[in-house]
């Protein structure tokens, strides 16, 4: 197959067609990290029968115009949906597809863009979806995701290409350049013109697609990982949608799928990822899914599937305080996201619990909750807990972690969401809870003032007081040994 180059509107285009006369269903991949880098995966499609149109985003790379993330992908999309129909070599019908931003692409293409069924897709592949703006950048609670943006800022913000890796050089050149105040000021520290950055934090929409979802009218296949950051809005995304049928496959994975696989993934695990989804987009086209909410789950550390909605029964686990009922959270010694050591002297930073050893291996799957008692003496108060599993051998493995916001300092009851685990965790395995007041660099520091940590440009330290009596930490536990499914079957049923 030889590919074609063209532009559509200004907007840089690769068409890689199936070899025979046609006319084929197309696939379009619409991305801001350049298509050329997307030349393997058309080959894979364009063998497997379909024309694949993949395109850089308005801005970026070789297409015209100005970048601006997340603000012209639906109008973008659009016109090129209406291209690939006009096209001879099209029979009309399309899959939009991508992963991370270009998953963002193909959803609003599905539930934004203007044009009715003439620019919709036939279906639609989601994998690891960044949703948009404020949900890429802060949690549910609203506190800030520091590390991950200003790592894709430094790297793809307000330029044509990319710089893979720009915020770690910068790193390394000045270890403290996140601490320093305000966050507003971190491009002139990077040496960068970045005026989206700022632009970023004042987005504060959660779950607009999400929303949108309910009112889909095309097959869905969303794909995720267990430990992607973007896990949450990926089963959020499949729940919601409203579409004929939806299908999710989800992973013992990071944000590169099978290609970052976590410490949980086994043999059971490594699936071809593009061979499965030119049969889903073949079956999707035709009609061939059963309707309603389908998929599968990774057991981690059980080298096994489980249907998509399984979930164990709650089960609260009982904790014992190793210490830090009160503590102070300095925003100048923040706990940090990249440690998973905790200190044994001097003041308390954080209140440590843990549970005595497994008596028997625990299938965890379904979401992990955190229930407590606990004050803070100033106006604003983040509550990061982190959940890690210390194994007989002695080594700690992060499993969960939820941050809270609270804006009150009144002494009542509260929970924090810590996300969802799907775990076989071994006999011997103690469990260690950290409550802590930061989660740094991964999280921005509240700096207790009742200011916008972002524009901030002072830290005040929060004295903390947790009622260990109240703490109740609670798993959803499978009940027996499962059986393994087939995840190729599950996602084409």
């Amino acid at each position: 197959m030889t590919p074609f180059a063209t532009a559509v509107e200004g907007l840089a285009t690769d068409a890689y067609l199936p070899d025979g006369t046609g006319p084929f269903p197309a696939v379009l991949i619409r991305t801001p990290y350049d298509r050329t880098r997307h030349a393997a995966e058309a080959r894979g499609w364009a063998r497997r029968g379909f024309a694949a149109v993949v395109q850089d985003v308005r801005g970026r790379f070789a297409s015209a115009g100005e970048w601006r993330p997340y603000e012209n992908e639906a109008a973008d999309g659009a016109v090129t949906a209406r291209w690939i129909r006009r096209q001879p070599w099209s029979d009309g019908r399309y899959v939009a597809v991508g992963a991370s931003y270009a998953a963002h692409c193909a959803l609003v293409l599905a539930l934004e863009a203007e044009g009715g069924a003439e620019v919709r897709p036939d279906a639609v592949i989601a994998a690891v979806p960044a949703l948009g703006a404020a949900d890429t950048a802060r949690e549910p609670s609203g506190a800030e995701r520091l590390l991950a943006r200003a790592g894709w800022w430094a790297a793809h913000g307000d330029r044509r290409d990319s710089e893979e890796g720009a915020l770690e050089k910068a790193l390394a050149a000045d270890p403290g350049l996140l601490t320093r105040l305000p966050l507003t000021g971190l491009p002139g520290r990077l040496g960068r013109g970045l005026p989206s950055w700022t632009g970023l934090w004042k987005q504060r929409e959660r779950g607009r697609l999400v929303s949108r979802a309910a009112h889909a009218d095309v097959p869905l296949l969303a794909v995720g990982g267990h430990h992607d950051h973007f896990a949450e809005d990926t089963l959020a995304l499949w729940r919601t949608w409203g579409g004929p049928s939806a299908r999710l496959l989800l992973g013992p994975w990071a944000h590169g799928l099978v290609t970052t696989p976590g410490p949980d993934a086994g043999p059971a695990h490594r699936l071809v990822l593009g061979e499965l989804y030119a049969r889903w987009a073949h079956r999707a086209l035709a009609g061939g899914l059963s309707p309603g909410r389908r998929g599968a789950s990774a057991l981690g550390n059980g080298d096994l599937w489980l249907p998509a909605d399984t979930e164990g029964e709650p089960h609260t686990q009982r904790l014992r305080l190793l210490h830090g009922t009160a503590f102070t959270t300095d925003p100048d010694r923040p706990v940090r996201s990249d440690d998973l050591g905790v200190p044994t002297g001097g003041v308390p930073d954080r209140c440590l619990l843990a549970t005595p050893p497994l008596p028997r291996p625990v299938d965890a799957v379904g979401p992990v909750r955190l229930r407590l008692r606990a004050t803070a003496d100033t106006p604003s108060a983040d509550w990061a807990a982190r959940l890690v599993a210390l194994a007989p051998d002695g080594t700690a493995e992060r499993l969960a972690l939820g941050v809270l916001r609270r804006e009150e300092p009144a002494d009542d009851e509260f929970t924090v969401e810590m996300g969802r685990l799907a775990r076989r965790l071994p006999a011997g395995t103690r469990l260690r809870l950290e409550i802590a007041g930061h989660h740094f660099p991964a999280h921005a520091r509240n700096p207790h003032t009742g200011e916008d940590p972002v524009t901030a440009g002072r830290l005040l330290a929060s004295r903390r007081r947790v009622d260990p009596a109240s703490v109740t930490l609670t798993l959803h536990v499978l009940p027996s040994r499962p059986h393994s499914i087939d995840p190729a079957k599950e996602i084409l049923r």
